[in-house]
């Protein structure tokens, strides 16, 4: 671990006149208790985690912007940030009236909530030729708050701890050996009692992707979990699941952050696809192939014991996934209904499992259409009609590697009962490869697979957003998108609203009780990150993240022309609206 406790003595003097000059308190401590009571926070304005509370319900109660007034909603303020190449991929935390935000290369934004008014900036000093050999960054998807400190992964595998008044660098903890490996963290921390939760990078490199916990005071280490294979000598050991001693170099992580159930001291996380990713054994992969068996805990839902990282339960949601269709949404809604608790968790193959608070499965229902990787999955979690695929051509594979479902999270709205989400329907042409065996974790991306997105059947890729019972899936309505499908997460609240930042840049505000579209404005570019709503000196704002560019959105241009072919994917904006 490296401690730094000096850090540009300039940078401290300059963070601290722009917080005399802006006149703004700063947010005052965010601790565990305070996570905790999340539905509180929030309507109080705060949003003081990616998902707005452990619950992921990426709802805000406050109703002063609602179906009557949103029409008078405008632009308040905004602010760029530099270095933005692939765009705002995170979700903002408002703590207390301050608004703080990352962007790519692991810079981090103070913000006074009303005004706009920089209080400070950070920029984390990287290897940038490690950044550069990356494929996966430099974008950032998130921060976490707490004991007085911002906390964000770094590209090149450490956990950082800001000052959260002044800007300037507490700790460092190096976690992952980057230089190695060219796997880092991208995705938003999670704080629990006095730890930080992060996973690591996986998928298709070859590594065995740890979920860590750290001191949130110290930075001290204070344990981990390999999320392929588990941990040796304990209960969780199952390398046995991986032939070959495959498990060395299986891919893994949990690059989203996940939740945490207060009542059975669990951390939920869904975990990465393996490596490689498709697999030429076809349907012998219990015995042939590059990782025969059934690969444990990659595409998985794992629960950790928050103290100790020890592993209480999990669910394989795809045993042996041949197809990356991995489960590493950290999207956990959870929910009460007729005395019973459930835990809702999209998957990439389009799939939304429903679990109880044991990650035991009690139904499963499709959120798309076109699905062939499986004929169905039933209730209890058992996949029918696998569809493995040999070496060689494939057609038509559904859904698309991009996934049915993507990263960005749904909402769910406790007024409406519903569960809003983006769905995808779109399918990709291939051929399986067979690749060299790789058997130590190298700098390496291990795929096994040439492809070409194409629409289902023969038709045109579209999409939609489906409204929709959580735990049935019924569908109550539905936003259909012929053509370019939105990107980033959703948001609804207390008033009504359902706000959808759309691909094109128009950032749409929806009735959510029936989908009609009440209010839009353009933004200029594409989004691809999270959208929060907050309070300032009494006042409710919007906050919306803005920027294009990703594995994905990089396709839109070939797919659905402009705007997209000549949308700036070097740009980021925090949009931030209230009413007039």
């Amino acid at each position: 671990m490296t401690i730094t406790k000096r850090y540009l003595r300039i940078a401290l003097a300059t963070a601290f006149s722009a917080a005399v000059a802006a006149g703004s308190s700063f947010a005052a401590d965010v601790d565990g208790n305070r996570l905790l009571n999340g539905d509180k926070e929030l309507e109080k304005g705060n949003w003081l985690t990616y998902h707005g509370s452990y619950k992921s319900w990426h709802y805000s109660p406050l109703d002063q912007i609602n179906t009557k007034t949103v029409g008078k909603l405008t632009e308040a303020w905004s602010h760029t940030a530099s270095r933005a190449n692939r765009g705002l991929q995170g979700f903002p935390l408002a703590v207390d009236g301050v608004l703080y935000y990352s962007s790519p290369y692991n810079q981090v934004y103070a913000l006074d909530g009303a005004t706009g008014k920089v209080l400070w900036t950070y920029k984390q000093k990287l290897n940038e030729d490690l950044v550069a050999r990356q494929t996966h960054s430099p974008y950032n998807r998130g921060i976490a708050a707490g004991y007085g400190q911002i906390f964000i992964g770094t590209l090149d595998g450490k956990l950082a701890a800001i000052n959260a008044k002044t800007g300037v660098l507490s700790w460092e903890t190096k976690l992952v050996d980057s230089e190695k490996l060219t796997v880092g963290f991208t995705g938003a921390p999670l704080l629990v009692k006095d730890k930080v939760i992060i996973g690591s990078q996986g998928g298709e490199w070859p590594y065995r992707g740890p979920i860590f916990a750290v001191n949130a005071k110290t930075g001290e280490k204070v344990w981990q979990f390999f999320t392929v294979g588990g941990n040796e000598g304990t209960a969780s050991d199952r390398r046995d699941t991986w032939g070959n001693d495959s498990w060395k170099t299986g891919g893994g992580g949990g690059w989203m952050a996940g939740a945490y159930d207060p009542d059975t001291n669990a951390v939920w996380w869904g975990t990465g696809n393996p490596a490689p990713l498709y697999d030429w054994a076809g349907d012998k992969w219990k015995t042939e192939g590059p990782r025969p068996g059934d690969n444990l805990y990659v595409t998985s839902v794992i629960l950790l014991d928050a103290d100790t990282g020890e592993l209480k339960s999990y669910h394989q949601e795809l045993p042996h996934d041949a197809w990356d269709f991995d489960s590493s949404m950290g999207e956990f809604v959870f929910l009460e209904r007729d005395g019973k608790k459930y835990v809702v968790h999209p998957n990439k193959g389009g799939f939304n499992f429903v679990y109880d608070r044991t990650a035991k499965p009690v139904n499963v229902y499709k959120a798309v259409d076109a699905i062939n990787f499986v004929k169905d999955i039933k209730p209890d979690g058992t996949l029918v009609g696998r569809r493995d695929l040999s070496e060689g051509k494939h057609k038509n594979l559904c859904p698309a590697i991009m996934g049915g479902l993507s990263w960005n999270a749904g909402t769910y709205n406790p007024k409406t009962g519903l569960f809003y989400r983006v769905g995808y329907e779109w399918c990709i042409d291939l051929e399986v490869v067979k690749t060299e065996p790789i058997t130590e974790p190298v700098v390496q991306l291990n795929i096994g697979a040439n492809f070409t997105a194409v629409g289902p059947d023969g038709g045109k890729m579209h999409g939609h957003i489906r409204a929709r019972d959580p735990i049935t899936g019924k569908v109550k309505f539905e936003i259909a998108y012929p053509g370019a499908i939105p990107h980033a997460s959703l948001l609804s609240t207390g008033g009504g609203l359902l706000f959808v930042p759309e691909a094109d840049g128009t950032l749409a505000a929806y009735d959510a009780s029936n989908g009609k579209k009440l209010w839009t404005h353009n933004n200029g570019q594409g989004h691809n990150g999270g959208i929060i709503s907050y309070l300032a000196g009494g006042k409710q704002y919007v906050a919306v993240m803005t920027g294009w560019g990703s594995l994905v959105g990089d396709g839109y241009g070939d797919w659905w022309g402009e705007p997209f072919k000549s949308m700036p994917k070097d740009s980021g904006v925090l949009k931030v609206f209230a009413l007039q």
